[in-house]
Order: C-alpha cells, then sequence, then structure tokens
C-alpha cells in the first residue's frame, strides 16, 4: 500500500463517470499523474486539496471532431491546448487534417507540443485538410492513395484512430461515390472505423445535375460497416439524418441497427431545430464532438492565405458567427432535452469506446491517467443561438472551470471560449 501523501485531492464534487457507473459526491484523489483513489471524505494527507463542491467532476472530456493543424491548414487549424487543455479537454481527435503527405509535421509540431493528448482520424484525401476542405478539386478520387494512406496508418497507429472522408452533395455530383469507396477501402486495410462528413460542404458545380441529396445517405450504408460513424447528424445543409420532406431520413434507424455510430460534429452546421427534429424521432448520437476551427471562431487569419473566401454564408458553406466549445455543445444538448446522465458519455466513455481506448482514457478508475475535467454547473435562463438564427432558453449552462492533464493543472482559460448571454438581457 503506497502511504505517501497524494499529490491533489479534488475535494466534495459531483463525480459521474459512466464506465464505472458511478455518481455522486465524492473525492478524487491524483498522486504521480494517475488516479489515485476514488471516494466519499478521502483523508490526505496531500500537497494541495481543492474544493470543488457544487461542480461537475468528470474523466478528462474528449473532443472527437477537433482541427489542431495549425498553420499547415491555413486558417483551419486552431492552436491545439487553446481547444484542449484550456478549454477543459483533454484529448482531441482532429478530423482529416493531417493525410500521408503530413503526418510526419503533425506528429512532431502537433501531438509532440501539445500539453492535451492529441489523436487522429487519418484524412482519406492526400492533401488532408489544407486551407479547411475549400478547393473541392483536391479531394476527387484520384487524389486519395489508398495503399500509402493504409502503411501510414499502419506506422502511426498510435495516434491514428481512423479514417475520414466527406459524403455530400458536392462531391457526388462530382464523381459519385468513387472516393467514398476507397476511404472505405483504407479504412478496412487498417481495420479503423471510417468517419464520414454528411451535409453540404462543397458549392455545386454548374456542369452537372445536381445529386438528390437524400440519395447519399442509403448509398453510403453499403459501403460503411458497424463501428463507421456518422457525423452532423443535426447539419442544417441537405444530405443528413433531415431528409428533404422534414422528417428523419427512411434509413437512419437501419443504419444505428447495423451497429453504425454518430457524431454530433457540432461546428456551424449544428442547427436547432433539426436537432429537435431528429432528437424527437428517438435517435440520440453516441459523441458529441465540436467541431471548432479557424472559419467558426473570432480569431484572425494567418498571413498569406486566402482573402477570397469571406466568412459569408453565400461563400462558405461552414462559416460561423457564434462561438461554442465542446462545454457549450452539452449545454446544448441539454436545452434540447437531453439528460445530464445521456450528455456525459458522449464526451467521455462513449468516445473511448469509438477509439477503442476505454483501458486508457474516460474514466476515473485508479490506476489510469489522471485526466479529470471540472466543470461549473450553472442555473438561470441563458441565451443559445445558432448559425441559422434560431434561439433557445437554456435553465442550466456548464462552463469549464479547468482540467488535469495526466495530473497537472490547467485553467479554462481559453479565449475563444464563448461568455454565456443572460436571456434578459439579450
Amino acid at each position: 500500500m503506497d502511504n505517501r501523501p497524494f499529490d491533489t485531492i479534488l475535494r466534495g464534487g459531483r463525480v459521474i463517470d459512466p464506465a464505472q457507473g458511478l455518481d455522486g459526491v465524492m473525492d478524487v484523489a491524483v498522486r504521480d499523474g494517475r488516479i489515485a483513489a476514488l471516494g466519499s471524505a478521502i483523508p490526505g494527507p496531500a500537497t494541495q486539496v481543492v474544493e470543488v463542491a457544487g461542480k461537475l467532476v468528470l474523466p478528462g472530456m474528449i473532443d472527437t471532431h477537433a482541427h489542431v493543424y495549425r498553420y499547415v491548414t491555413g486558417r483551419f487549424g486552431l492552436d491545439a491546448d487553446m481547444v484542449g487543455v484550456r478549454s477543459g479537454v483533454t484529448t482531441l481527435v482532429d478530423q482529416g487534417g493531417p493525410s500521408v503527405l503530413t503526418f510526419p509535421g503533425f506528429r512532431e509540431y502537433v501531438v509532440n507540443q501539445a500539453r492535451s493528448r492529441v489523436l487522429a482520424f487519418l484524412s482519406a484525401y492526400m492533401v488532408g485538410g489544407l486551407e479547411g476542405h475549400y478547393y473541392p478539386e483536391l479531394y476527387r478520387p484520384d487524389c486519395i492513395a489508398v495503399e500509402d494512406t493504409i502503411r501510414c496508418g499502419q506506422e502511426n497507429a498510435d495516434l491514428v484512430r481512423g479514417i475520414k472522408g466527406h459524403a455530400e452533395i458536392g462531391g457526388f455530383t462530382r464523381w459519385g461515390d468513387e472516393a467514398m469507396k476507397r476511404a472505405a477501402e483504407i479504412a478496412r486495410g487498417l481495420d479503423r472505423p471510417l468517419y464520414i462528413h454528411f451535409g453540404q460542404l462543397w458549392q455545386l458545380p454548374e456542369t452537372n445535375q445536381p445529386y438528390d441529396p437524400d440519395a447519399i445517405l442509403p448509398e453510403m450504408l453499403e459501403i460503411m460497416r458497424p463501428g463507421d460513424i456518422l457525423a452532423h447528424p443535426f447539419t442544417r445543409h441537405p444530405g443528413g439524418f433531415v431528409d428533404r420532406h422534414g422528417k428523419l431520413h427512411p434509413v437512419v434507424r437501419e443504419a444505428l441497427a447495423r451497429g453504425l455510430k454518430t457524431d454530433v460534429g457540432h461546428g456551424s452546421h449544428f442547427s436547432f431545430k433539426m436537432a429537435q427534429l431528429v432528437l424527437e424521432a428517438g435517435v440520440v448520437p453516441d459523441t458529441l464532438g465540436a467541431d471548432m476551427h479557424g472559419y467558426n471562431t473570432t480569431l484572425p487569419k494567418p498571413r498569406g492565405t486566402p482573402e477570397t473566401h469571406p466568412d459569408t454564408e453565400e461563400m462558405h458553406l461552414f462559416a460561423g458567427k457564434q462561438n461554442f466549445s465542446l462545454a457549450s455543445a452539452m449545454t446544448s444538448m441539454l436545452a434540447l432535452g437531453l439528460s445530464l446522465e445521456q450528455v456525459v458519455p458522449m464526451v467521455t466513455s462513449n468516445c473511448a469506446a469509438m477509439l477503442r481506448m476505454e483501458e486508457e482514457i474516460g474514466t476515473l478508475r485508479p490506476g489510469m491517467v489522471a485526466d479529470v475535467s471540472v466543470l461549473s454547473d450553472e442555473r438561470g435562463r441563458f441565451l443559445l443561438q445558432d448559425n441559422e438564427g434560431t434561439r433557445v432558453i437554456a435553465e442550466r449552462l456548464l462552463r469549464p472551470a479547468f482540467c488535469l492533464r495526466a495530473g497537472e493543472r490547467f485553467e479554462a482559460d481559453a479565449a475563444i471560449l464563448p461568455r454565456p448571454v443572460l436571456a434578459e438581457a439579450a
């Protein structure tokens, strides 16, 4: 038995750990960067005791949809720690930023430099997320190198947790489903899940008859397999879970019955109206994913990146006007009627399962690395708004206070964290 003092005790918070079935007021003790003990009134001694009464104490939150290949992806990629530990999030999954051509730089200049844990879903396309996927012709099927990308994923298996592709009307109008077939071939070769963006991303070409957006999801069911992930179920753009008639697409339940998973991928795609339709139909996503990037935050662009695609609805389908974070996305889920008990797994245990890392992250089990997120749980009347202008009043607001990453404390002081807006003031 180790009788040394604990390094830190988080005292008296509401601990919710779905992986262990825990939900109650208790202490969390940390020693040597790992969870040392959980329990009621752990006596110590400890180098420091942090009072967190009234706050939520969760396994380190996992953002399943980040964009943090800073500079290499132009103004698309954000600083990893700004999105990560400085926003109360301990693990980030970059969705499609690095590729077979750029992965060495991603490991050296993002993963190795960040205090946050950074993983990736490798882009199926050789160009990855250059300038935020703005140039569609770079994403045609012959810009996918299947064997080389499989090799890249195998050689970086510690970081590559899946493959990223896009099934949307702009690409399908240009090339049909060939690019997605190749993406699926890469995922099968790596035995990793395929994560697919749904909802329009690229402008339609003028030379082709537009593809039926409601035909995309059924075609993808022929390509995807259990454990693959459907992203953006609440998108405001055509080609998502809500069909052209304003109803849940008839194949969504079949997809879920086959074992496919869903990730909210909040982003600027998110629509309260679409989310309400999907949730009322009984579909609750498995994971949340913030999908923050340089086009839906208020940061200045890097010098030298293009000036010709301003953040407007007409020019840029994934531009945004409302800042958000993983914690504020949780608030949106609560405002839509989901319970806290439903939302917490969407940023912890379900994410660990998606990444096949249940023995490493997503729980506060003693012996695990001490990744812990502490959130304020506030009551009142708070105004939420999406990029369609829909306003929702939330009576509960979650805000990151701080996190421990491998036992080291980081304050949630990122400049991009949204500030609460009181409904009465608005």
